[in-house]
């Protein structure tokens, strides 16, 4: 795929912007690589390029991001990576915070995030707390995530409560499952982006991906740009969401 520029793709038109736009934020170890730099740099760029595709897409009028920063799995990945990240991570929330709630940006964590440090947590809640009341854009960020991971604890869940008796086996439908995920308060993605090359989910928004259109781009994410953004926004918008349905 030709990579996009600013002036050569337009804006879609308005009336076809997705709410709701998650992304997979992959190749920066590979971005890092190819330069000969230590994978770490590779994962700053990356902090670089969601810093202005946020803003890219407040400006486009979206209100939903959300995106894969750290997996269940990432946690097997060689330790002094995954230290470096979660330096990374706190150095984030202390830099970013501010600026996300002076720009009237909710904050919401998905994830597992008893594996994360304590100080880490800390700095979660008082973001999370701090930036509860803002309605101008949704940032959901999935920490220690894993779909298949988030659907077992809410079957868990859903059979202690159909065991105690406070729920109905016979009432469960779609609507008992979302509720008892990490998403129940946003909306399922409209458009789910896939940089680097790879063509997979990843374990990320499975259940919430059913209806969702994807789009993979080679681009790896440290030079994902809101050009490259437009061009996603662009294809999603020549798209027919039909839902199982025949369209006519």
């Amino acid at each position: 795929m030709k990579p996009a520029t600013q002036a050569s793709v337009p804006a879609p038109m308005p009336d076809k912007i997705p709410e709701h736009v998650a992304i997979i934020m992959d190749g920066n170890g590979r971005w890092a690589k190819a330069r000969g730099l230590p994978r770490l740099l590779g994962h700053k760029k990356g902090a670089e390029a969601l810093r202005n595709i946020l803003t890219g897409c407040q400006e486009l009028g979206l209100r939903y991001l959300t995106i894969y920063a750290f997996s269940a799995e990432n946690w097997k990945r060689p330790q002094i990576e995954v230290t470096d990240l979660m330096e990374l991570l706190h150095h984030y929330l202390n830099s970013e915070i501010a600026i996300l709630h002076k720009n009237g940006v909710r904050l919401r964590i998905i994830g597992d995030i008893t594996k994360l440090s304590a100080d880490i947590r800390k700095q979660i809640a008082a973001a999370e707390t701090l930036t509860q009341g803002n309605q101008k854009f949704n940032l959901t960020v999935a920490l220690s995530y894993g779909a298949r991971q988030e659907l077992l604890q809410a079957i868990q869940s859903l059979a202690t409560r159909i065991e105690s008796g406070e729920v109905a086996a016979g009432s469960v439908d779609e609507t008992t499952i979302s509720s008892l995920l990490y998403t129940r308060d946003i909306p399922d993605p409209d458009l789910l982006i896939r940089t680097g090359g790879e063509h997979r989910l990843s374990n990320f928004l499975l259940w919430q991906s059913a209806y969702t259109e994807l789009y993979f781009t080679p681009t790896l994410w440290p030079d994902f740009t809101v050009s490259h953004l437009r061009e996603a926004l662009c294809e999603f918008a020549s798209r027919e969401r039909r839902y199982g349905t025949t369209g006519e």
